[in-house]
């Protein structure tokens, strides 16, 4: 029963007590009375908000005593009689000696079971809909509020970069980003970062993520402190809609997160990729699942012009890969992707004072790839990457979860450069071989992690052990890790860390690694990172 069946039960009533007054004459009068009864009723449920104006009309319109005839109001004494044989025994209209003031109008007599009964059942229809409707609730909001979440993460770190003896000194290093071989440098970050999601329906959503850091380096969102308590900037960092129209198709468009299977190996953690990918994921059975990554990423978009013959810059990728899974919570996963970057490597400018290849310059470079002069005469000084860059990536992850909550995770990743072509690049550079560096198109990482997969309380501990080489050329040094070596490629060593949950959702973190230069004068680094974490 609802409202709108309540305020129906009120009119049968009605109809039903008007036989029972002693006078035909007064009971027309006292039926009119109830039908003024009934309609203030209906108005008062109306302002509340607890009839719709549509229902509320009517059901005035059903109780105008106008449209009553005789087989209703027969109809209704009928009714009453059943009632009464049924238990309800109705009053006499008026008793004797007793008289009537004028305006007043007798009911029949209900027992307190009947009472009682319809009591319990309006309650019950009020509270429904009262919790269905969140009545008087604080904490209600508007629908659009409810599908709107947030979550974000805080980071404090301590870093220590140590330059062992016997470093050789910038100005021999081969890599012009390399400032400093022989201080060691003590130092401290944060990282913040905020997203908020947007549900749109049940396959669409949008996220933005704002963050600390800067436009220049999408390998971190690190923010050095000791700037004279200055402020600190804050960037957008991701901006994306993500849809799921089928159980097997997904798509992401914007600044998006990694949508790769891959390590840092290839990618930093912190890059974001800007464009669109779509992957297919079929199912094979209850326990395989395959799935299917193209995308495609401008990387520098560049505006040709009478002056500007550079083009712009583009990175397509595609990833074939498969999933398995087990009840007890094991998996694996192999994926093998290949990713071509366009008119990513220099071109040398035609004559001295010739500008129109400058902006074949490399972008955010951090160290380790082979170069070359975009300006044949160094002034200005751009450098320009000496190799294409197509890699074939392949990364394997075995995930042992039978002592659950612990898992025992494998991974190993390995890269080639497909693009490396050494008579492309002394045709394009106008250098020598002797003047290039050696080709190193290779690189590969394990790592084995021990404990939870994500720190959630205090106590909960993981630990993990890995170890990486990657050779000058295997992959772009502007956005594989920023941590390992200090960044960029031309590097090999080991990594060690933990981390231990020390409060809900909070937890220390300790990462030390030990790297090398793999070509060129010797550059050691010995990096300590402590960092307290948090998440929400």
């Amino acid at each position: 029963m609802n409202i709108k069946g309540l305020v129906s039960i009120l009119l049968i009533f009605g109809l039903i007590a008007a036989p029972a007054f002693a006078e035909e004459k007064a009971e027309n009068t006292q039926l009119e009375m109830l039908h003024q009864s009934v309609v203030n009723l209906i108005n008062q449920l109306t302002q509340k908000g607890v009839l719709s104006k549509d229902d509320a009309e009517k059901m005035l319109k059903d109780a105008n005593v106008s449209t009553l005839n005789a087989t209703v109001v027969q109809s209704a004494l009928a009714t009453s009689a059943v009632a009464a044989q049924s238990g309800v025994a109705e009053a006499s209209a008026v008793p004797a000696g007793e008289t009537v003031a004028p305006g007043v109008i007798r009911v029949p007599y209900i027992p307190e079971s009947m009472k009682l009964e319809m009591t319990e059942i309006i309650k019950h229809e009020v509270l429904a809909q009262a919790k269905g409707e969140r009545w008087g609730d604080p904490g209600a909001i508007p629908d659009w509020l409810s599908r709107i979440s947030f979550d974000g993460d805080f980071r404090l770190r301590y870093q220590k970069d140590g330059f062992p003896a016997g470093n050789a000194p910038p100005s021999a290093q081969y890599s012009p980003g390399i400032t400093n071989t022989t201080d060691d440098h003590k130092y401290m970050r944060v990282q913040a970062r905020l997203a908020m999601k947007a549900k749109m329906s049940d396959i669409t959503y949008t996220e933005f993520r704002i963050s600390s850091g800067t436009t220049t380096n999408p390998v971190s969102t690190n923010q050095t402190l000791g700037t004279g308590f200055n402020k600190s900037s804050l960037v957008l960092d991701r901006a994306f809609v993500h849809s799921d129209p089928y159980s097997w198709l997904t798509f992401n468009g914007g600044k998006i997160t990694n949508p790769w299977l891959s390590t840092d190996l290839v990618w930093d953690s912190d890059v974001n990729f800007e464009g669109v990918v779509t992957q297919l994921k079929p199912r094979i059975s209850d326990s395989w699942v395959s799935f299917l990554t193209v995308g495609a990423f401008p990387y520098q978009d560049i505006q040709r012009s009478d002056v500007v013959y550079a083009n712009s810059k583009w990175l397509y990728g595609t990833q074939l890969g498969f999933v398995w899974s087990t009840p007890d919570s094991s998996s694996a996963q192999l994926g093998v992707a290949f990713y071509n970057f366009i008119n990513v490597e220099g071109t040398v400018n035609p004559a001295v004072g010739s500008h129109v290849y400058d902006q074949t310059a490399a972008q955010g470079m951090q160290k380790g790839n082979s170069l070359m002069y975009v300006n044949a005469n160094g002034d200005p000084t751009l450098y320009g990457l000496a190799s294409k860059f197509k890699e074939l990536n392949i990364t394997a992850k075995w995930d042992w979860g039978s002592f659950s909550p612990f898992h025992a995770v494998f991974t190993a990743d390995y890269v080639r450069n497909l693009g490396y072509n050494l008579e492309e690049i002394i045709l394009r550079t106008g250098l020598s071989q002797s003047q290039l560096p050696p080709a190193g198109i290779n690189g590969h990482q394990f790592m084995l992690t021990l404990g939870v997969p994500r720190i959630r309380r205090a106590g909960e501990w993981q630990a993990n052990v890995a170890y990486k080489y990657l050779e000058s050329d295997a992959v772009l040094d502007a956005l594989t890790d920023s941590d390992f070596h200090l960044g960029g490629t031309n590097a090999k060593g080991f990594i060690v860390g933990g981390s231990y949950g020390v409060d809900t959702n909070t937890w220390l973190s300790l990462r030390m690694s030990n790297t090398d230069q793999i070509w060129g004068p010797t550059l050691a680094i010995d990096t300590l990172q402590i960092d307290l974490n948090t998440r929400f």
